[in-house]
């Protein structure tokens, strides 16, 4: 048996410098959470509500009459994200901005969700109708990272739209370009707008589009994703700000998701943080169904481990080469299968 080799004093030093700071960190939440906790005494009658606002351990929830209070989080509760349904009860004395407590989640009908490389799969967002993906002819159209977030929609289950944002910017043989890269996405099934809110072309549409339904916003930095946003909620900022200053809290308004009602219908979660979703944690059979138009080939090539690339008797490139699936999207999912590696790779070895 290999003697077992000893630490180093600076090695020891660190290790019993972590216990402590874990210790501490323990006592500290244990702490926290029970000064969090309102005695059920002082609690009325459960009500139902909508969280439209997280801030660690607590959460702004607009009441049936469309009042928002600020209420702590049950330690039972494991899961609270932006558009969950939950059941409160109101504080009959408040302490502080505390007017309740946040008792039971309900069920959820989606659940937005982004990998993470310490926490596993994240829920970021609740109940979630439609995400929006902003694209924009510039900086740069990248049908790669469409596609990236349509494997994100399909593997969630919730319906993607595609918005091309700045069309204002087209002549018309550039506008006829992107209209065809757009034309292959609605063959595919899926909601595709040619808007602008510098203009306003297609801003109509897309309010319709909205109204009754939970949507979210993502898309790359320069997409105009917050010119769409403060067109479609033009008291945003106003609303920011006052959420900011009541809170106490002195919460970053830009990391913080929100939930807006829009004023043509519907509702609109405001998550900055959300511009792309990692697709390293799926398996590389996952994405490949991920791509509607592939899902009638898969299984159905001459070898079980066909890769899809030159493999003899592949059906995803035979239908490549008919004209069944379109040359780009095909591209695009061996690029995708390729950074997967690399995010997996990321996913071991955290960087600190």
């Amino acid at each position: 048996m290999a003697k077992k080799q000893k630490l180093s004093k600076g090695q020891a030093r660190r290790i019993r410098a972590n216990h402590q700071k874990r210790l501490q960190r323990v006592k500290s939440d244990a702490s926290k959470a029970a000064e969090l906790e309102l005695d059920s005494q002082n609690l009325g009658a459960a009500e139902p509500a909508l969280v439209v606002s997280r801030f660690g351990q607590h959460a702004d929830v607009e009441t049936a009459d469309a009042e928002v209070l600020r209420c702590n989080i049950r330690r039972t509760i494991s899961s609270l994200v932006c558009g969950d349904k939950v059941m409160f009860r109101r504080a009959k004395v408040s302490e502080g901005d505390i007017a309740g407590v946040v008792e039971l989640v309900e069920e959820r009908h989606s659940q937005l969700t982004r990998p993470d490389f310490y926490d596993g799969v994240k829920v970021v967002a609740a109940n979630v109708d439609q995400i929006l993906m902003v694209s924009a002819v510039v900086p740069e159209f990248s049908t790669q990272i469409i596609d990236r977030y349509i494997v994100a929609c399909e593997d969630m289950g919730i319906p993607p739209v595609l918005l091309l944002n700045k069309v204002d910017l087209l002549d018309d043989e550039d506008r006829e370009l992107f209209a065809d890269y757009l034309a292959e996405y609605a063959h595919l099934g899926y909601q595709v707008m040619m808007v602008s809110s510098e203009s306003g072309e297609g801003m109509d549409t897309l309010k319709a589009m909205l109204a009754d339904n939970n949507s979210i916003f993502v898309g790359q930095s320069g997409v105009g994703k917050s010119s769409l946003v403060n067109a479609l909620l033009p008291d945003a900022d106003i609303l920011t700000k006052t959420v900011s200053s009541n809170s106490g809290l002195g919460q970053h308004t830009t990391t913080v998701s929100r939930l807006h009602h829009l004023p043509s219908g519907g509702n609109l979660i405001d998550s900055p943080g959300i511009r792309e979703f990692g697709l390293w944690h799926l398996e590389p059979e996952r994405v490949a169904w991920c791509f509607k138009e592939f899902r009638q080939y898969l299984g159905g090539c001459k070898f079980r481990d066909c890769k899809h690339l030159d493999d003899p008797g592949c059906l995803l490139r035979e239908a490549v080469e008919q004209g069944d699936i379109a040359d780009f999207r095909f591209e695009n999912y061996h690029r995708i299968i390729e950074s997967m590696a690399d995010g997996r790779a990321g996913a071991r070895n955290p960087r600190v």
